[in-house]
């Protein structure tokens, strides 16, 4: 079967079948598993074989349907991904306490054979058996019971996190009738303002919560009420204040969550969810993870004090004594306009869409071996949607990668992410599976006449992913369950992505896509050295900033559980008031829309952001070193990208660079090293 005959026909898709056809591959899959687990002695051909087209079959029925659920949130999608989500849910349970199952494996990992297994077939089976004791297998009963009746809640308490969130976002609205009153936005932000109110049958212009709506009032509007306006309304969501629906607050979801997520650790044996969180990551305490942060804050702090002390100036220049965070991003952006004669609309130009992709490509091809070409006649979700295939040289397939690139009313979750929508994997027959990536990016949509113009940050953006997509595409391993990002420690994962958003500084890669989109002039070296001096703008403040959420986190899954939101606010503002330089307003209710801890994988994890840091910035360094070789490329792919999680991180790491990480790079690359001069 060919790769475009594997992905999901979208247009075949409907709420009713897609949720009446999962009930049937888990009705399939548990009859197997049984038949599985009664042929005595196991082997890798009689259990983990079977166990792998059991994860394979629901993968295709349940990843399609919980990508529509992020990108089209019908009404209709929306019920079927709610309704299948509990059921998805308890299966995945009742594997992970399936007593017979999990002496199955014991009884693997013991047999005479093991010891000639692969290295990373003992591994999968060693991370199975750990993974099998974090899910409460070895418990009494009335306690496994307890254990399965909190996983199958707070996995219900996530989603209705995320989906308040989500509600909050698309009901709240701010329509304007003055154009004086954005002043200072740019045009192409005005006309997608005005569009939106046009398609809702309103005169003027229509501000909604989606990021790029935001992002244009609070970076770019002279409109300080408006500004507060805005932040309000985005610092607020899904809380109990705020101009807001209060069917939409998460304080209940947040109180149980914790809760539970507490229980759940002791009831694994750990004090609390911090060293639960901690047992599957390449740090080895919370204690070191908090040493880490306080060590890169106490680099950044000196920084961060000049550069509030920079925008403070500038805003009482004009006029404003009382600087307060939704003066920020506009002070920030005048600020960087001023002393770096850089905006985002004077680097928009240079940044079309189309082209962007091409000199990633281009980068990703020259960098890792391979070819990157449109792939015809595969369905899609949306007319938008487009996907390409990744061969190598010699044109034997790789992967594809399934590109949705814009926001759009009917994608009500922000921001960007990629996701699988088919893994590598060989079959017991031999056929070998290739792996498929979702890539949405949520960027702001082309005005008429013209291709999308990227943002800096965008285009780091699409970097960024594009780097989760290579560690899912690139990887060698024929394991499912350890290929590509499965089976990566959490602090780890950021890795690949954020070494890719290191291309996006050198001059040699915007040279090849940084191209006026009228006039196909080249960006000016001028703007380029403009825009590497603006990847040292505020790293202070930015650094603080992911210190302030990191501790927040840590200490939250550590420290004795919140009982209420007050008890959460209190924690937050003992965090604050050791981190951050400006204070944040009263009604601030940052947790209770911070989807990564609530209702994403990073609970106690959010450190990962900056630790995976330091392995990029290092991972970059040594392409720096060797004038950019093109074998370290190649041995980036082969020792990160595509060895997956075969091998534990840590490992990988050290055979691309021949030693340990270390944090010099990340702060010679972020400007925090004392006396350090311009790159």
């Amino acid at each position: 079967m060919s790769l475009p005959e594997q992905l999901p026909r979208f247009e075949q898709l409907r709420p009713e079948a897609t949720a009446a056809a999962l009930e049937q591959v888990l009705a399939r899959n548990r009859q197997e598993l049984t038949q599985v687990l009664s042929q005595g002695k196991p082997s890798w051909e009689t259990l983990i074989e079977p166990l792998e087209d059991m994860g394979d079959r629901v993968s295709r029925v349940w990843g399609p349907l919980s990508h529509l659920f992020g990108v089209w949130s019908t009404p209709e999608w929306r019920a079927a991904y709610n309704a299948a989500l509990p059921k998805v849910t308890e299966y995945g349970v009742e594997l992970s306490q399936n007593e017979a199952l999990y002496q199955a494996y014991v009884a693997l990992a013991a047999s005479p054979g093991f010891a000639s297994f692969s290295p990373t077939r003992r591994k999968l089976v060693e991370d199975a058996l750990r993974d099998f004791r974090l899910s409460g297998i070895a418990l009494p009963l009335a306690q496994k019971e307890r254990f399965k009746a909190i996983s199958l809640r707070l996995s219900e308490l996530q989603a209705k996190f995320e989906e308040n969130v989500m509600d909050c976002v698309q009901a709240w609205q701010h329509p304007v009738l003055d154009e004086a009153e954005l002043v200072g936005m740019t045009e192409a932000a005005k006309a997608a303002a005005r569009a939106k109110a046009a398609d809702k049958g309103l005169d003027g212009w229509l501000l909604t919560l989606d990021f790029p709506s935001f992002d244009a009032v609070i970076t770019h509007c002279r409109n300080r009420e408006l500004r507060f306006r805005l932040y309000e309304a985005w610092s607020t969501r899904a809380s109990e204040t705020g101009p807001h629906d209060r069917r939409y607050d998460n304080s209940a979801l947040i109180a149980e969550l914790l809760e539970l997520r507490r229980e759940e650790a002791q009831l694994l044996g750990f004090a609390d969810y911090a060293e639960l969180s901690l047992a599957t990551k390449m740090a080895d305490s919370a204690a070191e993870v908090e040493q880490f942060l306080r060590e890169l804050g106490a680099k950044a702090r000196p920084r961060a004090t000049v550069e509030l002390d920079e925008l403070r100036r500038l805003a009482s220049a004009d006029g404003l004594d009382d600087l307060q965070p939704w003066d920020l991003a506009y002070y920030s952006e005048q600020l960087r306009e001023q002393t770096l004669g850089l905006s985002d609309e004077a680097l928009r130009p240079y940044f079309p869409f189309p082209q962007v992709l091409r000199g990633l490509f281009d980068l990703v091809e020259q960098l890792f071996g391979v070819r990157i070409s449109p792939l015809e006649g595969v369905p899609t979700w949306h007319p938008d949607v487009s996907v390409h295939s990744i061969d190598h040289l010699d044109g034997e397939p790789i992967g594809a990668i399934d590109r949705d690139p814009q926001s759009r009313p009917e994608t009500p979750r922000g921001g960007a992410w990629m996701a699988e929508c088919l893994g590598r994997r060989r079959s017991p027959l031999g056929a070998l599976q290739l792996p498929v990536a979702y890539l949405v990016c949520n960027f702001t949509p082309p005005q008429p006449g013209q291709p999308a113009l990227l943002t800096h940050d965008e285009v780091l953006t699409l970097f960024h992913e594009f780097g989760h997509g290579l560690h899912h595409l690139l990887t060698q391993v024929e394991e499912g369950a350890l290929a590509g990002i499965r089976g990566v420690e959490w602090d780890a994962v950021e890795l690949p992505s954020q070494f890719m958003e290191n291309w996006c500084y050198e001059p040699d890669t915007l040279q090849r896509f940084a191209r006026h989109w009228q006039s196909g002039e080249p960006m000016p070296d001028r703007m380029i050295e403009q825009l590497r001096a603006d990847r040292r703008f505020q790293t202070g403040l930015a650094t603080l900033r992911q210190i302030e959420f990191s501790l927040f986190d840590l200490r939250l899954h550590r420290d004795p559980a919140p009982a209420s939101g007050e008890r959460v606010l209190e924690l937050l503002a003992a965090v604050r008031a050791e981190v951050a330089l400006l204070p944040a307003p009263a009604f601030n209710r940052m947790p209770w829309s911070f989807g990564h801890i609530f209702a994403g994988g990073y609970a106690a994890g959010y450190y990962s952001y900056k630790w995976a840091e330091v392995l990029s910035s290092d991972a970059f360094a040594a392409f720096e070193e060797a004038k950019f070789a093109p074998e370290v490329g190649h041995r980036f792919r082969d020792s990160i990208l595509a060895a997956g999680g075969s091998r534990p991180a840590m490992r990988n790491f050290i055979e691309f660079r021949g030693r340990k990480p270390q944090v010099e790079p990340l702060l010679r690359h972020s400007g925090l090293l004392e006396n350090d001069g311009a790159e």
